[in-house]
Order: C-alpha cells, then sequence, then structure tokens
C-alpha cells in the first residue's frame, strides 16, 4: 500500500469500480463535470450578486 494520498484515492476509485479502470475514468469525468457546472452556477450567483451590490456587472 502507498503512502501517497493520492494513490490511495487512486485505487479506492478503482477498487469501488472493481477494478475497472474505463469505469472509474468515466465516474471521475461526470464527477468532474457535476463539480464544474457548480462552480458556473456560482459564478453566475456572484455575479448577480455583485451586479444587485453595485448597480452594474463588474470583472
Amino acid at each position: 500500500m502507498s503512502s501517497d494520498p493520492c494513490e490511495a484515492a487512486i485505487n479506492q476509485i478503482v477498487a469501488r469500480c472493481n477494478g475497472d479502470l474505463h469505469g472509474a475514468l468515466r465516474a471521475l469525468l461526470l464527477v468532474n463535470e457535476q463539480l464544474e457546472a457548480e462552480l458556473q452556477q456560482l459564478y453566475a450567483a456572484a455575479a448577480r450578486d455583485q451586479f444587485t451590490r453595485s448597480g452594474r456587472l463588474l470583472h
């Protein structure tokens, strides 16, 4: 067993996919897409909040 936290996380993800590397990559890509969508929603909410506070959109 590796002491590297990244290696341990990778091993755990692959194990949860029953050793299927393709399945593990697919799962990670799906999670990444969800996180990117959430991030975009947060950026949009922050921009709306900034617009509401200042009366104009700042970048």
